[in-house]
């Protein structure tokens, strides 16, 4: 007996879940999107700690690629709702399972439950004194990392987000494909681990990372750090605030949608759904 599902038998998978979740009630809905939107900030917040003290940046992404798979296992494991992977729902609505309206209303829900999630996250992580660590370092390191997404170009983070998604619903696809837990979490593992080292924006993350550079940048000492480490001077912290962080929500969560809808939920239906007509 095989320990792996078909493709054709995934996305069977992924149009019963879009059944699912565009009927799940809206409290729950909200709670297992902040749960979600935690569990990847906690992810990121890890791969901050573990390599804001490297100095060449491919090991620093290979530390981080290495950590952040974390979130979206947990999502997988013990349950979540996490926008970018809840774009296959577009199987759901292909396949005539559910309607526009009500993808469109769990999406919308759970994109701002993951942001409630992820700005918890990211103001814990300030409040408690973590971004103290190395002499506040972690805090500069903090504050660059935010500084870099919020100056990105619209067609770079947008087609950052492309790739991003394709990688995230490829790991939510080979997660379904397994039937074992194991299998499960290596499936995830090798596609988030790619899109990290790589370093592709999803907007989840972002939800974490801006605003806890955000509010690292209110710390005149992270600052200096940041100055003195990094060559950010506040001209360039200026740049931070909530209009930079929706500025760069927007083309990311617009490339994150057409990464996971188009290229994996559309593509896919139509390989293994209509074309296939098989594994269902």
């Amino acid at each position: 007996m095989n320990n792996f599902n078909s493709p054709a038998e995934i996305i069977g998978s992924m149009i019963s879940a879009s059944k699912t979740k565009a009927s799940m009630p809206l409290f729950k809905m909200i709670i297992l999107g902040f749960i979600a939107g935690m569990f990847i900030a906690l992810g990121g917040c890890a791969a901050n700690v573990a390599s804001h003290a490297v100095s060449d940046a491919g090991i620093a992404k290979l530390i981080s690629g290495a950590i952040f798979p974390v979130g979206l296992m947990m999502i997988i494991v013990i349950g979540g709702e996490l926008f970018t992977g809840n774009c296959l729902m577009i199987t759901g609505i292909m396949d005539k399972q559910i309607k526009w309206y009500n993808a469109c209303k769990n999406l919308l829900v759970v994109y701002f439950s993951n942001m409630l999630g992820g700005v918890f996250v990211a103001l814990c992580a300030f409040c408690m004194g973590q971004f103290d660590m190395s002499g506040g370092l972690l805090g500069a390191y903090t504050i660059k990392i935010a500084v870099a997404k919020v100056n990105m170009g619209f067609g770079e983070a947008l087609i950052s987000g492309i790739f991003c998604n394709i990688l995230v619903c490829a790991a939510v696809l080979m997660a379904a494909g397994a039937r074992d837990i194991g299998g499960k979490l290596l499936g995830i593992f090798f596609p988030i681990f790619a899109f990290v080292i790589s370093g592709f924006e999803h907007c989840v993350a972002n939800m974490y990372y801006i605003p806890a550079g955000i509010a690292a940048a209110t710390n005149g000492a992270y600052l200096d750090k940041a100055a003195d480490v990094y060559g950010i001077f506040s001209e360039s912290t200026a740049s931070l605030g909530i209009g930079a962080f929706f500025g760069n929500l927007l083309p990311v969560t617009i490339g994150n949608i057409i990464g996971g809808a188009v290229f994996m939920g559309v593509l896919y239906y139509l390989a293994h759904i209509k074309l296939g007509n098989s594994g269902r």
